[in-house]
Parts: C-alpha cells; structure tokens; sequence
C-alpha cells in the first residue's frame, strides 16, 4: 500500500478506512471491530477515519472498546477524528438545533472525550469537520496550535473547507494544515474545476476524499452510462467495478486519499485492487465523460 507523508512524522494510507458506518453494523462487539481493523492492515490500510458524531456520537467508543481488548493494534494505525458538529442526537438530542461550534472550549472538551472514548493518549490527525460561520480563527486557531503543542493531537487539518476558509483559519496558526478532506468522485467532481483541488494541489496539501463511491449511487439506473463504463472497466482488469471508481480517484496527480467504509471483512480484503486498474489518461476521460453525461469542451 502506498503511504502518504503529511507531516514530519506522519504517513497515512493511501487508501483510509472509513468507520462513520461502524455503528450500523449488525455486530458492534469489541471482537468484530477488531477483525475490522486486522483485516485492513492485512491489505496494508493503517489510516482509520473516525469522528465525534459518527453512530450519533458513539462511533468513537465502538472503536476504544476494540483497542482496549486489542491494545498491540493502536501502534499500528493512524488515527483520523473530528469535532465541531453538534446535532439534536445522542448526547446531544436535546439541544433545538443542529450547529457548528468551533470555539475553543468546544474543541478542547472535544479533544478530550475522543482521547477517553477511543482509549488513546494521542490523536494522529484532528480535523474540525464543517466549516464555521461564527468562527473566531484567531481563537480557533490558537487551541489547535495549543492541542499540537501539548502532544494530545499529532497534526491538524479541516474537512469540507474552501479555499477562503483554509487561508483563513491558517492566517492565525502556526501549526500548518496539512489535510482536508472533501467530498469527491465521480459524482461529485466539482473540486476539479471548481479551485479546490488545484488550491491545495499548489501548496503540495493531499486531500482525504470523502464518500468516494457516491454513497452507492453509482450503481444507480440513473447513472447507466457511467455505470456501464465501470463495469466494462472491472472487467478488462479483473476487479469490482465500484473499485475502478476509487482508481478514477488515485490517478489524480493531488495525490487523493479516498475513504472508503464497508462492514464487510470480504470487501475490505479486496480495496487494495484499486490499484490494479490500467488507468491512463484515455480510461480516466472515458470515466470523466461518462459521469459528465457529454464530452469535455
């Protein structure tokens, strides 16, 4: 598996495993996320994706109960969390109205329930998950630089921020942001042309791509044309179509790190086949074109 270098001291996966869906497993037990978590590192994937309100604020404690029956495994993984979404769920259900809160109480107390409840004593990579109108970037800037400093956060990043948001935020710290993770497939290829990619592109920042088979709309009677593309694809290369759609995405010179959720111990076995798939430049524009619904100008 390829690694990625964020910062000094910091690789993740090429390819990260995604656990906002953790919580609808069936199997919640500490013993079926572990098999999760080996199964991926068997394919060589060490980076997992993690946030304070997946499975509605109890995606985290799913994970801390298998790395406390499982403690050797955390010095094998990278571990990817967010904060700053406060929704009327979970611990949260009684709050009227779901907001963002990027104040720095707020992102210190975060800090502190995702260390307790995954069972770590650091968090490789803190994203703050949306960006907020009411942030203060001064005041957020400075706790993250703080959270850095203190050792309890390894390195900061941001999800879902354009480029406005990103110089914004980054004008007040000193800690560099060395992530962002964004919406992006075949469905939803706007940061292509519309300056996100390239923004971060230029400042040699990989992105982390969210949602990297479009929540399963790819397979979609509505999307026939480009469905059959990544079917005939598939089979000109011997893998799942669906994982010629996570190649679309690594063929990127941004250097895309897709996340990509299954509870599926057979599906995880075979991600690493993305990177079987011939992608040259005519393959990738055939896809481009396809998910377009017309040829490029």
């Amino acid at each position: 598996m390829e690694r990625v270098e964020l910062a000094v001291g910091l690789e993740l996966s090429r390819i990260v495993y995604g656990m906002w869906r953790l919580a609808d497993d069936k199997d919640t037990s500490p013993a079926r996320v572990q098999a999760k978590i080996e199964a991926c590192l068997e394919q060589g994937i060490t980076s997992i994706d993690q946030a304070d309100i997946y499975g509605a604020y109890a995606g985290e404690h799913l994970l801390g109960a298998a790395l406390a029956q499982a403690p050797h495994l955390r010095d094998k993984l990278e571990i990817v969390t967010k904060c700053g979404i406060i929704a009327p769920i979970g611990k949260y259900a009684d709050v009227p109205v779901k907001y963002y809160d990027t104040g720095a109480a707020h992102i210190t107390a975060s800090i502190e329930r995702s260390l307790r409840k995954m069972n770590v004593e650091q968090i490789d990579l803190l994203l703050i998950h949306r960006p907020d109108p009411l942030m203060d970037h001064f005041e957020t800037g400075r706790v993250l630089d703080e959270a850095v400093a203190s050792g309890k956060v390894r390195a900061v990043g941001v999800s879902n921020f354009l480029p406005h948001d990103w110089d914004l935020l980054q004008s007040a710290m000193d800690t560099r942001l060395v992530t962002n993770q964004i919406e992006i497939s075949l469905l939803a290829h706007e940061p292509l042309t519309n300056g996100e990619l390239a923004f971060l592109q230029e400042r040699g920042v990989a992105p982390m791509a969210w949602s990297p088979l479009a929540g399963g709309a790819l397979l979609s009677s509505g999307h026939s044309q480009l469905n059959a593309k990544l079917k005939e694809i598939g089979r000109r290369d011997g893998v799942d179509s669906m994982l010629v759609a996570v190649a679309w995405l690594l063929a990127h010179p941004a250097c895309i790190m897709p996340v990509i959720g299954t509870n599926t111990l057979q599906r995880i076995a075979t991600i690493p086949d993305a990177f079987k798939v011939n992608m040259d430049r005519q393959t990738w524009y055939a896809l481009y074109t396809a998910a377009l619904g017309h040829d490029v100008p």
